[in-house]
């Protein structure tokens, strides 16, 4: 054992020297101060980011800090129910230094008409990093996110703020980053690198749920990243349950331009076939979602009652879209990855009929644990990427002791 822990110790020394390597290769200079979307990255400042979460991974689990903040604020704001995310933040920003505080907007002067932009100001003076989750209703989650990228923009121009604080999306109506970017690190680390992505079938489809009203980000931030890399993506779903337009045509545009496919099937099965990743995840209608977000404007509770029995009717519809073992067996090998961004709705277990049987998703719960796990080293590496100005020289200054012993 003691043996076998030695070589797993090397192994692990070694991936961290050749990150550490290729992330001194690529061009960082145009990172910027936000992280909100993917697709406003390049694909180097992808690499890097998944590169240098795995080196932040690998010092925790040597119990080696990586901390470089000596103070400051990390501002959460919540504005839908999360763990994992949330916990992520908290945890990511803490093990760089920073103080987490969530803001409770029922507590503040928000709820009396301050301004977004004098929000984001007043929760700025000492603050390294701003993080947001608003995902719920499209046309809204996003616009909000550059509101306060341009208020803390103006407030530094302005001399207001010493200091102007990233902006990291904990998830919007279009895209979430945080989620896909640890899916792309947990295939990363599956499939041995991101270059053995390409060729590989993913299939992200939609899957039954007893509930309404799950955003859309999820899925468009799947097709959004991983057609980047060459991977055959499947997107099924039934008629009806389309995503954001335009984000279908980014998708189509990624899969060009590297070279690998995408396609949009009603199939569930057809998606699932010679799949060597499974996706299975609801998700409401964008049209159901646009009139979401109208009723919401209106304070029409009546109608948006109305619109969850509407969608609840419709999902009822497809409840035989269910990752189970029969679909399971159509994917290569019968072994396909099993991935979903958690909590998923368990046959059986979280309600009567859901996304995944309970005998599927035991068999992968280890593994949709070990995807979850990313997540507070990818949110550290965002943070860390866009706030120090020489962020190689400074992991290479915290990890070069450790290569050198």
């Amino acid at each position: 054992m003691e043996e076998l822990n030695q070589v797993t110790d090397k192994m692990e020394q070694n991936r961290m020297e050749t990150n550490l390597e290729m992330l001194k290769g690529l061009s960082l200079e145009d990172y910027g101060r936000d992280f909100l979307l993917t697709w406003e990255k390049s694909d180097e400042e992808i690499t890097a980011t998944i590169l240098l979460a795995e080196i932040l991974q690998e010092l925790h689990k040597r119990r080696q800090s990586f901390r470089v903040f000596e103070s400051g604020l990390a501002v959460s704001i919540f504005r839908d129910k999360s763990t994992r995310t949330r916990y992520s933040f908290a945890s990511a920003t803490n093990a760089l230094g920073l103080t987490v505080v969530d803001l409770d907007e029922e507590k503040s002067q928000i709820a009396h008409g301050e301004t977004v932009r004098e929000t984001a100001n007043m929760i700025s003076f000492l603050t390294e990093a701003i993080g947001i989750r608003d995902d719920m209703y499209l046309g809204v989650g996003h616009r909000y996110m550059k509101e306060i990228s341009q208020a803390v923009d103006d407030g530094y121009r302005e001399g207001t703020l010493a200091q102007r604080p990233g902006v990291i999306n904990l998830q919007c109506d279009l895209d979430h980053p945080t989620q896909s970017m640890s899916d792309l690190a947990h295939l990363k680390r599956y499939f041995g690198s991101l270059e053995n992505l390409r060729g590989k079938k993913i299939a992200m489809t939609w899957a039954y749920s007893p509930s309404y009203g799950k955003p859309l980000s999820v899925p468009q931030g799947v097709i959004g990243l991983f057609t980047r890399w060459g991977m055959d993506v499947s997107l099924a779903f039934p008629p009806g349950y389309d995503l954001v337009p335009e984000i279908v045509r980014l998708a189509e545009e990624n899969a060009t331009r590297s070279g690998g496919k995408f396609e949009v099937t009603h199939d569930m099965s057809s998606a699932f076939a010679e799949a060597d990743v499974v996706y299975p995840k609801s998700w409401a209608p964008f049209r159901i979602m646009e009139q979401r977000t109208e009723l919401l404007r209106a304070g029409d509770r009546s109608g948006l009652a109305d619109l969850e029995k509407e969608c609840l009717r419709m999902n009822a519809e497809h409840i035989d879209w269910e990752c189970n073992d029969e679909k399971m067996a159509l994917t290569k090998g019968g072994k396909a990855l099993y991935m979903h961004c958690l909590p998923a709705d368990i046959s059986g277990v979280s309600c009567e009929r859901g996304e995944v049987s309970k005998e599927v998703f035991e068999r992968y719960r280890i593994n949709t644990y070990h995807e979850a796990g990313h997540k507070p080293f990818v949110i550290a590496a965002m943070i860390f990427l866009s706030r120090l100005d020489d962020p190689v020289g400074k992991i290479n200054e915290i990890v070069d002791p450790l290569l050198s012993s």
